[in-house]
């Protein structure tokens, strides 16, 4: 099925004379993601925009949405005012389903726990002009590649992995709802311009090495805030020799790194792609104006004039590296893997092998994984340890079927799970994981932050390419290496691994009974929209209040979280994920993974008023039913990982006047403005420490609010001393208007009012 012919028609008519309106305004060469950026400005007043300063308006070309996001963003679009999106939209139904018996098992128990869910998300859809994809068709990433994804395009999607579609070629960048509801309604779309990274890739990846291992190393170097603000750009030789999905791995877990989103240019690879999942016609669109779907030649001959930052990585000497665990950032190359696992102390025995997700679950990763699969029963080895298989899409899965792949994985014990998130997002019914033993898993999916996968905080979680995964767990341990360490079979011989084979495209094409897809109905205007009143899985949203334009005063601490504070510390996913639609009982699980930088501990915070211990969500309540205003301080990287909005819903909704941190990671910082939050920053990093567990909290001069101020906070300490801090912002104009409204939903509905 070809999707948006039309729509990329016209962005690929206009593509010449808007790139000869930027030459002519900004007169230099231009890298891939300028073109892309330049050419979707929101109007036609083209500036050379500063990098990491100036914030520049957008007008993207669709937005997708998964599930367990899709709730509180059409819950906010139905606020809006609008009666239809004002640009293509989807739904994508991946997140709700949990892994425990079998792909159709838990479909079914997924199809009637959810149904209230799903029936909502498709009557939505319905009235309002989105097409939508129901339960088992597969993960946003993987349809949008397949479906949606064209080279030079523009998206946004409410998921922090949806730079997964750089790999064709787009600049497609995770948000919160709320930014998908000012595209949805028509309105631009606001981005502070990125800088940029340019990654020269150079030789040819071989043997065991994989284009996850590009990014995994990557990471290592830049760590998980090394890429805020940038986009990553790949370009040279060793970019081209990549296949479209190894490219979409990449750009995938760029999220990891912090990076507003990835690309490659449009090449052979990703022209056999397209033309592979049937949209021929858009290949030879792209083909006809390649010259502007990859960066200007001087670019790529002098990249360290145009870019921010440079590196370069030789995919011939690129080691397979084991990432963990942990953080997705401790990068570690698989010949130092045992020695790094025996001096941390790392469990060696691992317990389950995972692959597939939205990062590694296409036709050839599934391939090579399969190889190794073959090999292991021709030389007579078995799996040492549980091994689980989660298809991309119901596309993938039908083919890999057909082409015997999953029957081979099955050959050595593999339990093929739903084409969903699953594990990777913490569906995952593991068994006995609530005795919280330590162990290791070792998994191909994008992260792997303590808790995340199965909820037990001594889960061990290493990330790696598929391949790898299969050839450990034939090993068992952290310690086996298939590049260089024999095993020894049933019979006592000794034998060695072979390299994997790879098939980067079916031979006999892509094929599928149904794709799962919906088209909304032509005219929704009669389409009623219902939500059960006494629901406890969905709840109809009330606008937030507006500021009273006065000074905050005697606002008390609720937590001071020390070190990493993720978005899945700040609101878990998990069990949790059944509540994505109703924003008061999902705010029970508001900061209850944050560590309290006076005890150490999870969920247990001093309530101010009372003196005593509590969780976190009742203290926070106790202070909104006092009209006690509070706040909470964050180290670096504060809200961290995916771009959930309810992280910054449940603190707005609960009472939380301000947020405080030594940095934010880019798309948290966003959700909070746009719910009306003040989301600031120490100017001096030690003044962290001066934040004490009973002091109270005056801002002095938020009545002055304005671009580029700072905010004094006048910290009172129990000792009755007084000090002032500096805090810093970089709310904008249009931003503080939507602090003043209350949030930029409720400036959205009185404009269109």
């Amino acid at each position: 099925m070809l999707f948006d012919l039309e729509l990329i028609k016209s962005v690929y008519q206009l593509y010449g004379e808007k790139m000869r309106m930027v030459k002519e305004k900004l007169n230099r060469p231009l890298s891939l993601a300028e073109k892309i950026l330049y050419t979707h400005l929101y109007s036609d007043n083209i500036e050379n925009f500063k990098r990491g300063a100036d914030y520049v308006d957008f007008r993207p070309d669709r937005v997708a949405m998964q599930d367990a996001t899709a709730q509180m963003a059409l819950l906010q679009f139905i606020n809006s005012g609008k009666t239809s999106v004002a640009v293509p939209a989807t739904v994508h139904c991946d997140h709700l389903i949990q892994a425990y018996k079998t792909g159709k098992d838990d479909l079914k128990d997924a199809i009637i726990t959810n149904k209230e869910v799903f029936d909502f998300l498709e009557s939505v859809s319905n009235k309002y002009g989105i097409g939508f994809w129901e339960p088992g068709a597969g993960i946003i990433h993987q349809v949008v590649l397949e479906n949606y994804a064209f080279p030079g395009g523009m998206m946004i999607g409410t998921d922090s992995h949806t730079p997964n579609a750089g790999g064709l070629g787009m600049v497609a960048i995770g948000v919160g709802g709320a930014d998908a509801v000012d595209v949805m309604a028509g309105m631009p779309w606001e981005l502070k311009m990125p800088k940029l990274i340019g990654v020269k890739l150079t030789g040819k990846l071989n043997g065991w090495a994989s284009p996850k291992d590009v990014i995994l190393k990557l990471a290592g170097i830049l760590t998980v805030k090394g890429g805020t603000g940038y986009i990553v750009e790949y370009f040279g030789e060793g970019a081209k020799s990549i296949s479209a999905t190894g490219k979409g791995t990449v750009c995938n877990m760029g999220a990891e790194i912090g990076a507003t989103t990835s690309l490659f240019s449009y090449d052979d690879s990703i022209e056999r792609y397209l033309k592979a999942t049937g949209r021929e016609e858009v290949a030879g669109l792209a083909t006809n104006i390649i010259q502007h779907l990859t960066p200007d030649k001087e670019v790529v001959e002098n990249p360290e004039k145009y870019f921010d930052q440079l590196i370069e990585i030789n995919l011939s000497e690129l080691e397979p590296h084991v990432n963990g665990p942990f953080t997705p950032d401790k990068a570690t190359p698989i010949s130092k893997l045992k020695e790094e696992a025996i001096k941390n102390n790392w469990p060696l025995k691992i317990e389950v092998g995972l692959i597939g997700s939205c990062t590694n679950s296409s036709y050839e990763d599934i391939s090579k994984a399969a190889s190794i699969a073959r090999q292991a029963v021709e030389k007579g080895l078995k799996a040492k340890s549980t091994f689980t298989v989660t298809p991309g899409s119901e596309q993938v899965r039908y083919t890999i079927d057909r082409d015997g792949f999953i029957d081979a994985l099955n050959k050595i014990g593999a339990k093929v799970f739903a084409n969903a998130c699953g594990p990777c997002i913490g569906q995952w019914k593991r068994q006995n994981s609530e005795k919280q033993e330590r162990n290791t898993i070792v998994h191909s999916f994008n992260r792997n932050f303590s808790k995340r996968a199965d909820g037990n905080p001594n889960t061990h979680a290493f990330v790696t390419s598929p391949e790898l995964v299969t050839a450990m767990i034939l090993g068992g341990e952290l310690g086996f290496n298939p590049l260089t360490d024999e095993l020894v079979n049933g019979k006592g011989e000794k034998v060695k691994l072979d390299p994997p084979e790879s098939i980067e495209l079916p031979v006999n094409g892509f094929d599928v009974e149904n794709n799962g897809y919906k088209a909304p109905a032509e005219n929704g205007q009669n389409i009623e929209v219902k939500v059960n009143p006494g629901s406890d899985r969905l709840q109809l949203l009330s606008p937030f209040e507006p500021w009273n334009g006065e000074n905050i005063k005697e606002a008390k601490l609720l937590i001071k979280a020390s070190g990493k504070c993720t978005t899945d510390h700040i609101s878990m996913a998990g069990p949790w994920l059944k509540y994505r639609g109703h924003l008061d009982n999902i705010s029970n699980n508001m900061l209850i993974g944050a560590v309290n930088a006076f005890n150490n501990k999870t969920n247990s915070v001093k309530n101010q008023i009372t003196g005593e211990y509590d969780e976190v969500p009742k203290v926070q309540r106790d202070y909104k039913k006092s009209g006690v205003p509070s706040i909470v301080v964050g180290d670096h990287n504060y809200g961290e990982g995916s771009s959930r909005e309810h992280a910054a819903m449940e603190p707005r909704h609960l009472g939380v006047k301000v947020v405080i941190a030594k940095s934010f990671a880019r798309i948290h910082e966003t959700n909070l403005k746009k719910q009306g939050m003040l989301a600031l920053t120490f100017v001096n990093d030690d003044d962290y420490n001066r934040i004490g567990e009973d002091d109270k909290f005056n801002f002095i001069n938020l009545k002055d609010f304005s671009p580029g101020k700072p905010i004094e906070m006048e910290i009172i300490h129990k000792t009755g001393e007084n000090e002032v801090i500096q805090l810093s912002h970089s709310y904008n104009q249009q931003q503080i208007e939507w602090y003043k409204a209350g949030s930029a939903l409720n400036l959205i509905k009185s404009q269109n009012n």
